[in-house]
């Protein structure tokens, strides 16, 4: 995703300022913002030989030959959701905006098509026991369970490997051989797979400690047990673009108290809510972590990824989060992997 801020113009910008902006950059289009920065629009070549076409001079206002309902995609799909609208639409630049219309970025086609390999590493958790999913996984890590046609772990894979990012680190405890003998070094899948033992249980932070000279750039860390269609080529710009120490992914999680609750104050009730609905941030077990983050993982001792955040919050270091808006499914208990298995074929 490219920064936006060059191709930029506002409602006051001409025609002939954005058809400048249009042939001086790579991008080949224009995008229209008000003040705020919401999108109003696009231009392009093609909008504004048709605004001379009908008559339309090079001085006058670019808005009245800016598409004002362009093809945009929101800040969390999917690159492969991404690449199937603008071929379908035939186009080859599209905004990327955040819910709120504010424009975040700009995606290209052939960017999207040529899914460059990227260096950055990816470090899968996938050494728990699952003793929540009992007989499910016996013989088999949670992480291999099946839902569709594949391990868990197979599709969380293939989804960073759509990404562009290739270079994958499995960090494994109970039964490991099983994964090693599934994914090998990575080549059927066209990765790069190496493995950390744990020892111990060591938490969702503590392995990093051991694999700590090989992540000299932002890394991904990711429990082995969740399913999502998240877009990490978003999450890796936006953990860049906020110069961010440590990024976690959030989710919106709410709950119906199935009560009125009653507010007191001194003996005395103040008001009355009945069967209120309270609302929170919830990790979704999804990081992205700079290098400097690693400082503040101990040795050999078991570290789990919310005291890492509590340390670098605690050292003042930039932390933020990224909240998500499309699938996500944490299979933890039999009820979650039975209702992975009902939707895994509406999301993947």
């Amino acid at each position: 995703m490219k920064n936006p801020d060059k191709i930029k113009i506002n409602s006051n910008s001409s025609i002939k300022e954005a058809l400048q902006i249009i042939n001086s950059g790579a991008m080949k289009i224009a995008v229209l913002v008000n003040e705020s920065g919401k999108l109003l629009g696009t231009i392009t070549d093609g909008d504004i030989r048709r605004g001379l076409l009908n008559g339309i001079a090079m001085d006058e206002k670019a808005e009245k030959v800016s598409n004002k309902d362009p093809l945009v995609c929101g800040v969390n799909e999917s690159r492969e959701k991404i690449l199937q609208k603008a071929l379908a639409r035939k186009v080859y630049q599209i905004p990327i905006v955040d819910n709120n219309n504010y424009l975040i970025g700009i995606e290209e086609l052939d960017e999207l098509i040529s899914k460059e390999k990227k260096t950055n590493k990816v470090v899968l958790m996938a050494g728990g026991m699952g003793t929540r999913l009992g007989e499910l996984t016996k013989n088999t890590p949670k992480p291999m369970l099946h839902v569709g046609d594949r391990p868990i772990l197979e599709t969380i894979i293939e989804n960073f490997i759509k990404s562009g990012f290739t270079d994958i680190i499995l960090s494994v405890n109970h039964l490991s051989h099983v994964i090693e003998n599934y994914f090998g070094d990575g080549s059927r899948h066209g990765a790069n797979i190496t493995y950390v033992h744990e020892k111990k249980r060591l938490g969702t932070a503590g392995a990093l400690d051991i694999i700590r000279e090989q992540l000299n750039e932002p890394f991904f860390v990711m429990n082995g047990d969740i399913l999502t269609n998240i877009n990490f080529e978003h999450l890796y710009d936006f953990h860049i673009s906020h110069e961010s120490t440590a990024t976690m992914c959030v989710r919106e999680y709410d709950f119906q108290v199935p009560y009125g609750t009653v507010n007191i104050e001194n003996g005395k009730i103040l008001s009355i809510d009945e069967k209120p609905i309270h609302k929170f941030f919830v990790s979704a077990g999804i990081y992205m972590l700079s290098p400097e983050s690693l400082k503040y993982v101990p040795q050999d001792t078991f570290f789990d990824m919310p005291t890492l955040f509590e340390k670098i919050i605690a050292d003042n270091k930039n932390s933020v989060s990224f909240p998500m808006r499309e699938y996500w499914l944490d299979v933890g208990q039999k009820k979650d992997y039975e209702k992975a298995n009902i939707e895994f074929s509406e999301y993947f």
